[in-house]
């Protein structure tokens, strides 16, 4: 058995600081959850665009009230998990593979993209599902003599296509690959480093 002296370190050490990263069959398990959670936000969401399309030519006041809860009940229960899925499995493909967070370009497109979708879902797609839904229940089919609600159908008409049009953008982007890795310059040596 060998004792080491202070300071000294085990064969093994290097190892040991070494950063975890996944295997390469745990990358593809949370790269299979990433794709998994993506699709179901794309399918979702072109989901509601469809279902938002046929709401515009309702006569019917329980069909109303009926495409603007399934829009809502969409949103809340898959787009929302998917959209949360897909940002969680992000993070740990970034974090623990080669991928990294600001290493290539084509990540960072991806990141900007997927937090204007999050941002524009959360803060508008949302509440103009929601109001519009609260609006068809109260007023059936009067609701289309409201302004509001006419704005806010429109909204989730045209905000849920402006959505899949930017997930097939980032899909695209995902499997393209394109604009390659980002070039770090190396910080100059001044002059007493070099000759030190």
């Amino acid at each position: 058995m060998t004792t080491l002296k202070a300071g000294e370190e085990t064969p093994n050490s290097d190892r040991a600081r070494k950063p975890f990263k996944l295997s390469l069959e745990q990358k593809n398990w949370v790269l299979s959850f990433h794709i998994g959670f993506a699709a179901l936000w794309t399918g979702t969401v072109l989901s509601m665009f469809l279902i938002a399309l046929r709401n515009k030519d309702t006569t019917n006041a329980d069909i109303l009230f009926a495409l603007n809860s399934a829009i809502n009940l969409l949103d809340d229960f898959i787009v929302i998990p998917a959209a949360i899925g897909s940002v969680v499995t992000a993070t740990i493909l970034c974090w623990q593979t080669n991928y990294g967070f600001f290493k290539f370009y084509w990540v960072i497109t991806k990141w900007i993209l997927t937090t204007g979708l999050i941002m524009f879902g959360t803060f508008w797609l949302f509440p103009w599902g929601n109001t519009a839904e609260d609006i068809a229940l109260k007023e059936e089919l009067n609701a289309f003599k409201n302004p509001i609600y006419l704005f806010d159908a429109r909204g989730v008409l045209i905000g849920s296509l402006i959505q899949i049009s930017f997930l097939f953008i980032i899909i695209a982007i995902s499997t393209l690959k394109p604009w390659g890795r980002r070039l770090f310059k190396q910080p100059q040596k001044t002059h007493e480093q070099k000759s030190s």
